[in-house]
């Protein structure tokens, strides 16, 4: 068995490299420059095919013309990326036999361009521009032989051959002014105009056959539709890359470069026929035969870079204009007012057109770089939200309501302070009836560490046993700071009285500044190091008989703004 097997081998090799007929016929077309055998594309005849060039290698494509051609035209039209293309003539000396075509395992062109005779090269290109060649047929040409190459990385072309004399009507035709032309450019839109082309007002073919799309990014103009589409996909290709690097098995790399080396030449196709599915993945807008278009919903001080197609919805073509860019305008922003030392500002917010945000800068006295913010809402349901920031970095956001909001400014020479409305309400106890107002004050702080501390509970207690006629007794809890505490009292009518005193309750945000200097009774400091221990009282007299009174006591600082504790209803003894 053994020999009978070698003895099979060693006639296999001398019909192989023998006196066979098949052994001379491929000696005779052997070359020292043998290229593997790829699948033949041939171009066809008006119409736009699509050629995809691996990096470095050289796509060939194949087409006869018609005997009674007397001239042609090859129009390439390449991505975002420059190619070289170039067009040659091959005349065969002789025509290889069909029996030679069949019995080797060569295509068709390259058996004929494998045989014996003479090329002429018609024309080369490299660039990233569309270019035509435009010239008379060669009556002794076998076939025309167009090749591709990208030096770069992969990348796409577009391939259209035209027989006959004059223009092939496949493309639309650019006017002498070919650029895109800015009308006017606003916060977030942009107006264009341009010439119409020939196609659209000269051709007899109907309007409705010819768009104008308009690509609007925030990179680069693009020379093509193609380049655009490019530019698009890669987006998509990076994420579709990272969420598979989540998963790499060896299949995939062993696919991809079988890929690579195998299947580098796929057919030619056509684009869809659908210029909706063509340019799904574009933002763009076709507007049909109009020369003018307003870009909107941009975002202000942005650049963005424009660029108009004339689309042959027909033949699935498209010529580009020279695109253009511009800069959408900055937003109007409020004036900064600069904050004084101590300053006791109300901010206000009258209405929801204008005015919803207001601008403040504080720099902190004597060189120092740490200040104190307090803000406090006037209004109830009052949504603000203050954001201070310094050169640019957001240091803290946080919504300003009815409670005290105490803001520790630090480590830098100057602030810039955001206040911004978030809704709106109208308070009638405020001063004017203001709407959405806010109680601000920003104040150097000397020798400190951080926020001024608050007391425990900001409620007024009163002792009834303590209650006589002409004075009642208050008590209040102080904190371990050295401050100054100020009780103001009011006389309630006795209509105010029967209601409970519930609208004689004086606004949070109201402060000394609010009340006259007769309702002044009394000012005293205080400090208690324990503040479980730190209560004070304060004995109020001159009160008549049997009538009801608030009280508001207000503990005054020097740094923010006062803070005022929950307004006390007492009443007065009648008989003592």
């Amino acid at each position: 068995m053994a020999l009978r097997s070698l003895a099979w081998c060693l006639g296999a090799a001398l019909a192989l490299f023998g006196g066979s007929p098949w052994a001379q016929v491929h000696s005779a077309l052997a070359s020292e420059n043998e290229v593997p055998l790829r699948p033949t594309t041939w171009l066809p005849e008006g119409k736009l095919t699509s050629v995809t060039l691996p990096k470095g290698r050289t796509r060939r494509l194949y087409f006869t013309l018609k005997k009674k051609a007397p001239a042609m035209s090859v129009t390439v039209s390449p991505c975002d990326l420059p190619i070289e293309w170039s067009l040659a003539a091959r005349t065969l000396k002789d025509k290889p036999r069909k029996s030679l075509q069949w019995s080797t395992k060569k295509s068709v062109p390259e058996v004929w361009w494998r045989g014996p005779g003479t090329e002429e090269e018609m024309h080369s290109f490299t660039g990233n521009a569309v270019d035509t060649y435009t010239g008379p047929s060669y009556p002794q040409t076998s076939i025309y032989i167009l090749r591709l190459r990208s030096k770069q990385e992969i990348t796409r072309a577009t391939v259209y051959l035209h027989e006959g004399l004059g223009p092939s009507g496949a493309f639309p035709l650019l006017p002498a002014d070919p650029r895109v032309h800015t009308l006017g450019v606003g916060m977030t839109s942009v107006t264009l105009s341009w010439a119409a082309s020939a196609s659209v007002t000269s051709l007899p073919q109907t309007p409705k056959d010819y768009d104008y799309c308009v690509l609007v990014n925030a990179r680069q103009n693009h020379p093509s539709l193609c380049a655009a589409q490019e530019s698009a996909g890669k987006k998509t290709e990076e994420k579709r890359q990272k969420e598979e690097r989540k998963r790499v098995t060896v299949w995939p790399i062993l696919k991809q470069w079988w890929w690579q080396q195998w299947d580098s030449y796929p057919e030619a196709q056509s684009p869809p026929s659908s210029l909706a599915d063509e340019y799904a993945d574009l933002q763009c807008a076709c507007r049909g035969t109009e020369s003018v278009c307003t870009v909107s919903e941009l975002l202000p001080d942005t650049q963005y870079y424009f660029d108009v197609f004339a689309i042959d919805g027909l033949n699935g073509t498209s010529v580009a204009y020279k695109g253009t860019f511009a800069r959408t305008h900055e937003e109007a922003r409020a004036s900064i007012i600069t904050l004084r030392e101590g300053e006791l500002r109300w901010v206000t917010f009258r209405d929801r057109g204008s005015n919803s945000e207001q601008l403040f800068s504080f720099l902190p006295r004597g060189g120092q770089q740490s200040g104190l913010l307090t803000l406090q809402s006037c209004g109830a349901g009052e949504k603000v939200k203050v954001t201070v920031s310094r050169k640019g970095q957001v240091l803290t956001s946080r919504a300003v309501g009815g409670d005290l909001v105490h803001i520790w400014l630090q480590g830098s020479p100057s602030y810039l302070i955001h206040l911004e409305r978030e809704g709106t309400s109208t308070d009638p106890a405020l001063p004017g009836g203001r709407m959405a107002s806010v109680k601000m004050q920003t104040s150097s702080a000397y020798h400190r560490r951080g926020v001024p501390s608050l007391p425990s509970t900001l409620q007024i207690k009163s002792f009834n046993r303590l209650r006589g006629c002409n004075s009642v007794t208050l008590a209040w809890m102080g904190t371990e700071e050295r401050s100054l505490y100020c009780v103001y009292r009011r006389k309630l009518a006795d209509r105010e009285t029967e209601a409970g005193g519930a609208s004689a309750q004086t606004a949070p945000c109201l402060g000394p500044e609010s009340r006259s200097d007769t309702e002044r009774v009394l000012c005293k400091y205080f400090q208690e190091l324990n503040p479980r221990r730190a209560v004070t009282t304060a004995v109020i007299g001159g009160l008549e008989p049997g009538m009801a009174y608030v009280f508001d006591v207000y503990l005054m600082r020097r740094w923010g703004i006062p803070i005022k504790y929950a307004s006390k209803m007492v009443k007065t003894r009648k008989e003592c």
